[in-house]
C-alpha cells in the first residue's frame, strides 16, 4: 500500500496502462462535512457529485469495470437520521441516472442484497439496470447493502444447495466455481483498489476478488477527490511490479 500527500501528476494519463477494473472505497464524507461544520448529509451530497464525475472520467479514459462502495451492510448501524438522508440521496441519484446517463455508454449494475431497501428504491435499481444493459461501455458496479463476508456466505449457501440437489459435483468445486457465485461473476478481478481518506483497511470490500489487487491509500477525503487524484493512483499502479505470487 502507499500513503502519500496528493499532488497533481505531470504524467499524461493516456500514456499509462489503464487498469481494466478499478475498485474505489468512497470514504470520508462525514469527516469532510465535520471539518466544515456541516451536517453529515452535506458530505454525502458532495460525495455523490464526485462519484458521478469520477465514474464518467473512468469511462472516458478506458476503464472497463468500476466498482464503487456506496453503502455497506454495516452502514445500517448509523443514526437513523443519516441512514434516512442516504436513502433520499440514493433515490435522487437513481432518478437522475435515468435522466442524465441515458446518453452515456455506461452499463449500471447494483451488487449487494437489494431486499432491505424500500420497494421504490429496488424498482429504481432494476430500472437503471434494465435501461443500461444493452450499452457497450464501462460496467459500473454500485455496491449497495454490500458486504464481502455476506457475499461469500451467500455463495457458499448457493454452492451447497447445488451440491445437495445433485447439480454440482463437490470434487469439481474450485476457485472459478466460487467466483462464478459472487455478485461480480464473469468480471475480471480488480487490478487496482483506491481508498481515499487515509484509512488503512479494506472494510469488507471485495475480499475474494482483491486477492491480488494493488492498493493505493490516498490522503484525501472522498468529497475532495479529483480526476488528478485518480490519475496519480493509476501512475502509482503503473510503477508496481505485479508478480501474482511468482518471482
Amino acid at each position: 500500500m502507499a500513503f502519500f500527500s496528493n499532488k497533481k501528476s505531470d504524467t499524461d494519463i493516456h500514456k499509462l496502462n489503464i487498469p481494466k477494473h478499478i475498485g474505489i472505497i468512497m470514504d470520508g464524507n462525514g469527516r469532510w462535512a465535520k471539518k466544515r461544520h456541516l451536517p453529515r448529509s452535506s458530505g454525502h451530497t458532495q460525495g455523490a457529485k464526485v462519484f458521478r464525475k469520477i465514474a464518467r472520467y473512468c469511462s472516458d479514459i478506458g476503464v472497463e469495470y468500476l466498482t464503487v462502495y456506496a453503502f455497506s451492510t454495516e452502514n445500517w448501524k448509523r443514526p437513523d437520521e443519516e441512514v434516512n438522508s442516504l436513502m433520499r440521496l440514493f433515490k435522487e441519484y437513481l432518478n437522475e441516472a435515468l435522466r442524465d446517463f441515458k446518453d452515456d455508454s455506461i452499463v449500471v449494475r447494483f451488487i449487494g442484497d437489494k431486499a432491505p431497501f424500500s420497494k421504490e428504491l429496488q424498482e429504481l435499481m432494476i430500472k437503471n439496470e434494465e435501461e443500461s444493459k444493452s450499452r457497450d461501455g464501462m460496467v459500473l458496479n454500485i455496491a449497495m447493502n454490500y458486504g464481502s463476508r455476506d457475499e461469500l456466505v451467500r455463495a457458499v449457501k448457493n454452492i451447497s444447495q447445488n451440491v445437495k440437489d445433485g447439480s454440482m459435483d463437490i470434487d469439481k468445486i474450485d476457485e472459478a466455481t466460487v467466483s462464478n457465485f459472487l455478485y461480480t461473476a464473469n468480471q475480471p478481478d480488480p487490478d487496482l483498489i483506491i481508498r481515499p481518506s487515509g484509512e488503512y483497511r479494506i472494510s469488507n470490500f471485495l475480499l475474494w476478488q482483491s486477492a491480488y489487487s494493488e492498493f493505493v491509500i490516498m490522503n484525501t477525503l472522498w468529497p475532495d477527490f479529483t480526476t488528478d487524484d485518480l490519475d496519480e493512483a493509476i501512475r502509482i499502479f503503473n510503477n508496481r511490479n505485479r508478480r501474482f505470487g511468482g518471482v
